[in-house]
């Protein structure tokens, strides 16, 4: 199956090369400061690799006096890239500008939400630090796990996620257990 779908994606990466050469959509001419400036990125190497690439797409693609004007397919080649990654910058150098090609979208909220906000997280804490049920000694993960959902807490949580949480307080009855570095204070002598 994955290979049928990496045919499929080759062959519309394909089609939309030979489509972009023929028609060449998007255009890339580069003023000559943004030349200078994605020639000053590329020499220095120190930025990510995505954005050294896109600024290399740019460069080669770019019909301006000063430019390659390379064809798609030629890019594709020497950078070792795909059609759609180079439509994707050309497209988007011409609808957004040269600033949204080299910076990376932010992300409208987090990609998970967290479980624990403060008042959660503070309702755990207070929880680890009560007494233990009956017949155990300390709460475990998995104890305090089923018990905030139980308790109605939060409606869904794994024992690493219990952990994760309680890593960060003084508190926590897992701390000391797993090489946490933070100063423990020392008793009255």
């Amino acid at each position: 199956m994955n290979m049928i779908h990496f045919r499929r994606t080759r062959a519309v990466e394909a089609t939309m090369a030979g489509r972009e050469i023929a028609v060449k959509r998007y255009v890339v001419r580069l003023s000559g400061e943004e030349r200078e400036r994605l020639e000053a990125l590329v020499g220095k190497g120190k930025s990510p690799a995505r954005r050294l690439l896109k600024a290399r797409i740019l460069l080669k693609a770019d019909v301006s006096a000063a430019g390659e004007g390379w064809s798609d397919s030629r890019i594709i080649e020497a950078l070792e890239t795909s059609a759609s990654m180079v439509y994707r910058v050309r497209k988007q150098l011409v609808e957004e500008g040269l600033e949204a090609v080299l910076s990376r979208k932010q992300r409208a909220t987090a990609a998970v939400a967290r479980i624990f906000d403060g008042e959660k997280e503070a309702r755990l804490i207070a929880l680890a630090c009560s007494r233990p049920p009956k017949g155990r000694a300390r709460w475990t993960l998995r104890l305090l796990e089923n018990k905030v959902v139980e308790l109605g807490i939060v409606e869904r949580a794994s024992d690493s996620t219990i952990g994760r949480t309680l890593k960060k307080t003084r508190s926590s009855p897992i701390a000391a257990s797993t090489g946490s570095s933070r100063p423990r204070p020392m008793p009255p002598s």
